[in-house]
């Protein structure tokens, strides 16, 4: 895996990918996951997290976890949050403590939407769970104490398609609308028809060909005619979507997809930021401390700050 020069300060991440045999095994592996301790007990000593079950698609319940610094003003900002993991796995420790930063640095409240996972619940379930969370977050602004004209959208690589496809769901449907979606190394193109998906076929901690797999796994229905819902790429129009920071890794098999979102929505005349990273892979966030990763982290919270104040 190294014959990639992939920044040393990701080690020992930058040597591991996941041991994905086939989506059945993900979803197995996904099933495993549950969220720390130290958020499922509420033992943080500076956000409350708190526990809401809430309706999602088809009316099934999903859980929502609500990241909340202690002693914010009500009337706060609020990010609806999608984690990661392939549309296979739970949160991973590192989103949770992710989603504590956003919320003390920000400032912010965090809605961590717990969504059913593939294969088990495959396209539309996972998506229309989180448009769900997202429409309640909305309903519910008052009761959760936050500004109803300050709501965003964010996710990284699996939950950045997710991020994305609501913000599409909520133009086509014409529901409240995002103020602007944080879309981290974002999945965006079923069609993997891009030259990072044939270069980086093997690289650390996401690849091509655990990306096929992960299609196989999350769309049995290749016909949908809400494909775009799963594969943001392929929305018919980019137009009146709200505004976007696109963040890429350079060693990851989805950097050209989501610099060609990026690309589409400018195009459509969104306004979009876009922080191509460099010496990263994948995921590289998990190392919490890597310099790379906190200016990476940094740039997001000025971004969401800039918009939340200025809202453009």
């Amino acid at each position: 895996m190294m014959k990639y020069p992939i920044n040393k300060e990701f080690s020992p991440y930058s040597h591991f990918a996941p041991p994905i045999r086939n989506a059945k095994m993900a979803g197995w592996m996904g099933s495993m996951m549950k969220p720390p301790r130290w958020v499922r007990k509420n033992l943080d000593h500076e956000v409350s997290i708190k526990k809401e079950t809430i309706k999602g698609y088809d009316s099934a319940e999903i859980e929502i976890l609500i990241f909340a610094p202690y002693g914010i003003e009500e009337g706060a900002p609020c990010l609806v949050y999608y984690h990661g993991g392939g549309f296979f796995f739970g949160g991973a420790g590192y989103h949770y403590k992710l989603a504590k930063q956003y919320a003390l640095e920000t400032p912010c409240k965090v809605v961590f939407v717990q969504y059913r996972l593939a294969p088990k619940n495959p396209h539309p379930i996972p998506v229309e769970d989180c448009y769900e969370a997202l429409r309640w977050t909305f309903d519910n602004a008052e009761y959760l104490k936050i500004d109803k004209e300050k709501i965003a959208v964010g996710g990284d690589s699996a939950g950045g398609a997710l991020a994305a496809a609501v913000c599409q769901m909520a133009r086509d449907r014409g529901t409240d609308m995002p103020l602007f979606q944080l879309l981290v190394y974002p999945v965006t193109d079923r069609r993997m028809n891009y030259d990072s998906c044939r270069k980086f076929t093997d690289t650390p901690m996401w690849n091509a060909k655990l990306s096929v797999k992960m299609w196989q796994g999350y769309v049995q229905d290749e016909n949908d005619p809400d494909i775009a819902y799963a594969s943001p790429m392929e929305a018919i129009s980019f137009e009146n979507l709200p505004g976007a920071y696109v963040e890429t890794a350079e060693f990851d098999c989805l950097h050209d997809e989501g610099v060609a979102y990026a690309e589409a929505l400018s195009k459509a005349g969104v306004s979009v930021e876009l922080n191509e990273t460099r010496g990263t892979m994948h995921g590289f966030d998990i190392v919490k401390k890597a310099p790379t990763t906190v200016a990476a982290v940094k740039a997001r919270i000025e971004y969401m700050k800039k918009m939340f104040e200025h809202g453009k």
